[in-house]
């Protein structure tokens, strides 16, 4: 029996699988919009934000908050990969018709989240003021007012955990931003600033749940917490905690460097151009966020159409990717000098340079991590990331001593060329030889990295901006006749045809 939206696959045993639409190029490209506007919002309103909260609460403060905003989302660590391991779950229930179990599902994972999330918060808060006092060079005349908005910040961890993998469905960055901007005019106080983020975080926690409860109305009526599905949340979901462990953890541990090292004035000066880059994700993240559940759905009927869809994200990702990060490393001391000021484009163009490189890179090699985790293989990355943390560390540790703030730039950028050569290597393995073609083919990668490297060693305005122009324009040439709209119309015309000849 086929369904709307469905197609019919045969499954093990020649017994067929209704297979939901989860994998429709239509569905896709819908969803990946969606997200891109929820996510795309906060770039456009930190634009505007950053340079204010600088002027109000200065450098020290600021770069608290930098650190601050950091915690929030690395507080996530606390889910033990729960939500990702529940978004699989939840495909495999839809895959094969089992609706009735997703209450149990949902209200298990509600529980343990919860659970989790107040044993974080205690540790945090345990934590907290040997951290402010002791490994942070925050001037003293702040210390009782950040070890207070830590405390705050680590009372908030339950609720943190429960929109653990939901900042696409509500505009979370949007509100971090615009939280400190609301109570600045009235308090430049971290402990006030702080206070309103966690508000914030709980208004949109208690929505998203209310959202839940309304669109699936049976969570309302068969509340239960089934012990069965401890095991598989937790089991899937340990490897995915090494993952969402160290993994953040090497992301975020060159600001905590930085702070430790050198000062929290310097944390503001590297966070902000790393805010900036890192932005750019939101252009690639939808497309990996839709594919999550369609990559393993298709896996388990489908592995050719999984290679498909992996080929097509990467191609989406490229071209999304390059003019943005071009653009940002060419331009990159004028355009803080025009947002913040020449005195903080003097510390901080070199850094927006660099990480725009590793940002590109970066935003290929999440889909090849994703595919990993969608078809049941977690622990590979995860296995990965234990590699690299103790050469990350290492390296970091050399590098900010010897070249400052620019030497946390540098390591972090050789640590994710490094995760993506292997992560890469590790989708041609699952994937086999059906994956192999024109965006994963190294050379092309290498090329655009050339391009965009190159910009750094070029002094005047006048060249980098003609140089700028030319790539731009042979860019978008190659982009439409190589891997571009003709290409995904032939593989998007293919795919509609099959779902109609199944029905």
């Amino acid at each position: 029996m086929n369904h709307e939206g469905a197609r019919g696959e045969s499954g093990p045993a020649g017994r067929e699988v209704v297979v939901p639409d989860l994998t429709g190029a239509r569905l896709l490209a819908k969803n990946a919009a969606l997200s891109l506007l929820g996510q795309g919002t906060p770039l456009l309103i930190a634009l505007v934000a950053v340079p204010r909260l600088i002027r109000g609460l200065g450098l020290d403060r600021f770069g608290v908050l930098s650190l601050t905003w950091m915690l929030v989302g690395y507080f996530g660590l606390f889910d033990f990969g729960l939500s990702a391991a529940v978004t699989r779950l939840m495909s495999m229930k839809l895959l094969h018709r089992r609706d009735a179990e997703i209450p149990a599902l949902f209200w298990t994972s509600c529980a343990l989240l919860l659970a989790l999330g107040i044993v974080g918060s205690l540790l945090s808060g345990a934590l907290a003021s040997v951290v402010v006092e002791r490994v942070l060079k925050i001037p003293s005349a702040l210390h009782p007012e950040v070890l207070a908005s830590f405390y705050v910040l680590a009372a908030s961890l339950p609720v943190v955990t429960g929109m653990a993998g939901l900042s696409g469905v509500l505009p979370m960055g949007a509100l971090s931003f615009l939280a400190p901007l609301a109570v600045l005019p009235f308090s430049t106080s971290l402990v006030a600033i702080v206070g309103a983020l966690v508000a914030v975080r709980f208004a949109a926690w208690m929505t998203l749940f209310l959202l839940c409860l309304r669109t699936l109305p049976a969570l309302r009526h068969k509340i239960q917490f089934d012990r069965s599905l401890v095991r598989p949340l937790l089991g899937f979901g340990g490897w995915l905690t090494v993952s969402g462990v160290v993994g953040p953890f090497m992301v975020y541990l060159d600001r905590f460097l930085i702070g430790a090292m050198l000062s929290v004035a310097s944390v503001s000066y590297y966070t902000t151009p790393y805010d900036l880059a890192t932005r750019l994700l939101l252009l690639s993240s939808p497309v990996v966020a839709v594919l999550f559940p369609a990559l393993a759905a298709s896996h388990a009927v489908d592995r050719p159409r999984t290679s498909r869809l992996f080929e097509r994200g990467l191609q989406v990702i490229l071209i999304a990717l390059f003019p943005f990060c071009l653009i940002l490393v060419t331009l990159a001391r004028e355009g803080l000098s025009l947002w913040i000021g020449a005195d903080f484009a003097r510390h901080s163009s070199r850094i927006l340079e660099l990480l725009a490189v590793g940002v590109f890179v970066n935003g290929l090699a999440q889909l090849a991590m994703v595919l990993a985790q969608a078809i049941g293989r977690p622990d590979l990355p995860a296995r990965l990331h234990l590699l690299e943390l103790p050469l990350y560390i290492g390296g970091v540790v050399w590098l900010i001593r010897s070249q400052g703030i620019d030497g946390a730039a540098i390591a972090w950028v050789a640590r994710v060329m490094l995760d993506a050569a292997a992560l890469f290597w590790i989708a041609h393995r699952l994937l086999g030889t059906g994956a192999g073609s024109r965006v994963s083919n190294p050379p092309i990668i290498v090329m655009a990295l050339a391009l965009l490297v190159l910009p750094m060693f070029i002094q005047p305005l006048m060249i980098r901006s003609i140089f700028l122009v030319i790539v731009l324009a042979a860019y978008g040439v190659f982009a439409w006749f190589a891997v571009g709209i003709p290409a995904r119309q032939a593989i998007w015309a293919r795919d509609r045809g099959a779902v109609v000849s199944a029905r």
